[in-house]
């Protein structure tokens, strides 16, 4: 079963145990499901013929999931990292449960074909934004589904769920991250100059902290993440001369997330061939950070930012860049380099210190 969902539903009401006293109490039925994301990050549903997660006789959680995942998918998952323990209590007619989320991994496009070609077994795997799950499941299911998302970004050790929702929330589910849907932004990626006459529409950065990890703006009243920085302005005596990527960087970093920069680097660009205005390039730069001040309401769009540390490869999991995310994080580890930083090992999401200096 993949797209965490519950199987209590599904199964037979194990029968009462009787103890010694001669009352009978409800069994707990485990149950096992897993996790599978395209390189999007969008779920996968599978939309099984048949749904039988529950944990056999003589099975662990760990070796029922790689069955599992063996059996529905045609995926080897030996050792799968396990994501979340959910506590789903009893109701009228069904025993309390309890499931295991694990790790199902990141198909690549090759798997995903595979998949598709197992008509037997699927009716029409689909891959779901996250953002969208509560269409498809029911509440308790998608709040698992969700959580089990953030802990594989966050990358703690597994979480601990009630009934869906964590009972220690991390910084990514108290900021209710991926609550709204993401921005397909699958523009294709150039790590070289600008091609000298291409229009620069934006310019965001990757803006890092001494200890390699970088800055991630979570829209409070949203949920969705963006890098600092924005759209180019004139500027100048005449305002005649658009800004450099380097100046708006500085100016939209400041304005949305009150912090300051050593002079950026150039990574690259994405291409937006479809653009109103005609083609364009939306610049990435990377850049040192050197301060932070208090949060404040960005005044050109009167929004609000909470302000995370991530690693690079936690940060390209909060966004729908699809095949060009791995691309444009090489170019952002070889930033890094030339900037002196090392490379922020796994480690859990934090809020950046609200004022003062930056670790």
């Amino acid at each position: 079963m993949t797209a965490v969902e519950s199987t209590a539903s599904d199964e037979p009401t194990p029968p009462g145990v009787r103890t010694t006293d001669g009352q009978t109490t409800t069994a707990v039925c485990a149950a096992v499901c897993f996790l599978v994301t395209d390189e999007g990050g969008r779920i996968l549903l599978d939309a099984l013929n048949h749904r039988a997660g529950v944990i056999g006789p003589g099975e662990t959680p760990t070796s029922a999931v790689s069955r599992k995942t063996a059996s529905e998918l045609g995926l080897a998952v030996p050792s799968p990292r396990g994501l979340a323990v959910d506590w789903i209590p009893a109701a009228p007619g069904r025993p309390a449960e309890i499931v295991y989320v694990y790790d199902g991994g990141t198909l690549t496009p090759a798997q995903i074909r595979a998949i598709l070609s197992r008509e037997q077994e699927l009716r029409g795997p689909q891959f779901i934004e996250p953002a969208a799950l509560s269409e498809y499941m029911t509440p308790g299911d998608a709040r698992r589904a969700l959580a089990a998302l953030r802990a594989r970004i966050n990358g703690g050790g597994p979480t601990l769920l009630e009934d869906g929702r964590p009972t220690d929330p991390t910084v990514l589910d108290e900021l209710e991250v991926l609550r709204t849907a993401r921005k397909a932004q699958s523009w294709p990626w150039h790590a070289e100059p600008v091609t000298p006459g291409l229009r620069v529409k934006q310019s965001w950065g990757w803006c890092f902290s001494p200890a390699g990890r970088v800055l991630v703006l979570i829209g409070e009243d949203t949920g969705s993440a963006c890098l600092p920085g924005g759209s180019t302005a004139l500027t100048g005596p005449a305002p005649d001369r658009p800004e450099t990527p380097a100046e708006t960087l500085h100016r939209e970093a400041w304005e949305e997330a009150r912090v300051r920069l050593r002079e950026p680097l150039h990574l690259g660009y994405l291409y937006d061939q479809y653009d109103n205005a005609g083609p364009c390039a939306r610049v990435r730069m990377a850049a040192m950070l050197t301060s932070v001040g208090p949060v404040t309401e960005d005044e050109a769009t009167g929004q609000t930012y909470a302000r995370i540390l991530a690693t690079p490869e936690q940060v390209i999991q909060l966004f729908d860049w699809g095949r060009e995310g791995p691309r444009q994080l090489e170019a952002v580890h070889a930033a890094r380099e030339l900037l002196g930083l090392p490379r922020a090992g796994r480690q859990p999401v934090t809020q950046l210190p609200v004022e003062g200096g930056v670790s």
